[in-house]
């Protein structure tokens, strides 16, 4: 008596869910690679001091009033005072410092104005 075993293993491979894994892994690192449109921020650690040396400091108090470098400005002029703050410097850098009841849409403003001036931002945090 011969028994023949009813589950049959073939030997072919589909290669189309291979494919479909290779090509959504592909999609992916395409759009979370770096965009040209982001802000550069430099967060450093709580703990412990920052290596790069301080540029210019920019200033934010809960009363909304700006200073760079601890000389109170008026906001609508920020841009000016830091182009002349940072002008002929080789990897110009600002601190930023905002207390913490100030509307994250100022701080924005600063940081987009470091944008479209190529400078770098630190944001100055508190240690623990």
């Amino acid at each position: 008596m011969k028994l023949k075993g009813r589950n049959k293993v073939s030997p072919d491979f589909s290669m189309s869910s291979m494919t479909d894994i290779v090509f959504l892994l592909l999609i992916f690192f395409m759009l979370t690679a770096n965009s040209p449109n982001a802000l550069d921020l430099l967060l450093p650690k709580a703990k412990g001091k920052s290596t790069n040396t301080q540029n210019v400091s920019v200033s934010i108090d809960k009363n909304l009033q700006y200073f760079v470098n601890n000389e109170r400005i008026n906001g609508d002029y920020i841009e000016v005072e830091l182009k002349k703050a940072l002008d002929g410097q080789d990897k110009p850098t600002i601190i930023l410092r905002a207390e913490e009841s100030v509307a994250i849409k100022e701080a924005v403003n600063v940081m987009d104005i470091a944008n479209r001036n190529n400078y770098k931002v630190i944001l100055a945090v508190r240690p623990n």
